[in-house]
């Protein structure tokens, strides 16, 4: 290994602890999210969620951001922010760039560019949806200035290596919440997560289980309650995780800050990971303590849900980001001023955008668009 390679190993090593511990005190979040910013190329960061129904987003936490253009963009910009709502539609995981989503040069003619992003020197920026449900999304946005450029491919490749650890993460800070100690509190918190949850004490003593794990153990394919143990049906498996558990309660630093991806399921094809992620370090261990775990378990299938009748009829026709604002548009307002003026754009370039849409999808009018649109609300 040089010596490049090796200073990137250790910098992404730290990186991804500083994610782990940032989840469990939310106050290390910005220091996190500065390291990351550091190791992809970035100027500034921000984690947030989008409901693209209601159009409604909120930074959870940030880094390097200006106050007053924060301000701006909750208050006034969001509706106009070009890539919404199509950005909710990649799937979780997949890091794209501002350009994935919409040209160059349309983004330049939008207000948002003119307004928001052009004052603030914002030249690229590099974002991923770290959880992805029907309307509302969790992600993780890097923003680039001159000083850095456009996102290139290292800055991309090293997104890649650090995504995964941010997703699981953001589970984990809903399940410790440090301000919440009494269980009820606890259980109120967890039975909010998709992922089926499990915290284990020493040999795999169940301590607390959340509604969907409670659904997992209640069908027994996967995961079994053995008196009170936990137990994986699958031979393989149930061997890692009984090594797991012994390393974990003794501190064993073999199975390390990040954690350990075991899979759950016979079939590769069916992707049931339990993801073991230790607490038996630092604030991992305060919060282990709290609740006599020495593991942290999240079983999750990777697989979509129904999409809305908008990201179907996006992936139907082919449309591109532009188009399904257009659409979504369409759905909102009638008029092509009124479309220009929620969107930010010149009347020719939402006539533009519609005659596009027209054409992907066989129709000559908006009252057209509206039934196949709700023709598609009637089959998902």
């Amino acid at each position: 290994m040089d010596h490049s390679a090796e200073s990137e190993s250790a910098a992404l090593s730290n990186l991804i602890c500083d994610i782990y511990d940032a989840a469990l005190d939310p106050t290390l979040w910005q220091r996190a999210l500065g390291n990351a910013c550091r190791f992809i190329g970035g100027a500034s960061a921000a984690l947030f969620w989008h409901d693209a129904a209601t159009e409604r987003s909120e930074a959870l936490h940030l880094f390097n951001d200006d106050p007053h253009f924060s301000k701006l963009y909750f208050e006034k910009y969001l509706p106009m922010n070009p890539v919404f709502p199509a950005a909710t539609f990649m799937e979780p995981g997949v890091v794209h760039t501002t350009n994935d989503i919409i040209s160059q040069e349309e983004l330049v003619k939008t207000r948002f560019y003119r307004e928001w992003i052009e004052p603030q020197g914002i030249v690229d920026a590099i974002a991923v949806n770290l959880e992805k449900g029907v309307m509302r999304s969790s992600l993780l946005n890097i923003r680039m200035d001159a000083t850095y450029g456009p996102a290139d491919e290292q800055a991309l490749r090293r997104t890649r290596l650090i995504v995964p650890h941010f997703q699981r993460a953001v589970a984990i800070g809903r399940l410790f919440d440090q301000s919440k100690a009494v269980e009820a509190a606890l259980t109120e918190t967890l039975d909010h997560i998709e992922a089926a949850v499990f915290l284990v004490g020493p040999g795999g003593h169940i301590a607390f289980v959340n509604a969907p794990a409670r659904a997992l153990l209640d069908d027994g394919t996967l995961l079994q309650r053995k008196g009170s143990t936990l137990v994986a049906t699958v031979p393989e498996a149930q061997r890692m995780l009984k090594d797991i558990f012994v390393a974990a309660a003794k501190g064993d630093v073999s199975v390390g800050d990040r954690g350990v991806a075991v899979p759950l399921s016979p079939s590769p094809a069916d992707r049931w990971f339990a993801h073991v992620l230790p607490l038996t370090s630092g604030n991992r261990q305060k919060a282990g303590e709290k609740y006599a775990a020495i593991a942290a378990i999240f079983v999750r299938k990777t697989s979509m849900e129904n999409p809305t009748p908008l990201e179907a009829m996006a992936k139907l026709h082919k449309l591109t980001g532009s188009e399904v604002r257009i659409l979504d548009a369409v759905m909102k307002v009638g008029s092509v001023k009124a479309m220009a003026e929620l969107l930010g754009i010149s009347q020719s370039t939402v006539k533009t955008h519609l005659q596009n849409v027209f054409r992907k999808t066989g129709t000559n009018r908006q009252s057209d668009l509206v039934k196949l649109m709700a023709g598609i609300h009637g089959r998902t």
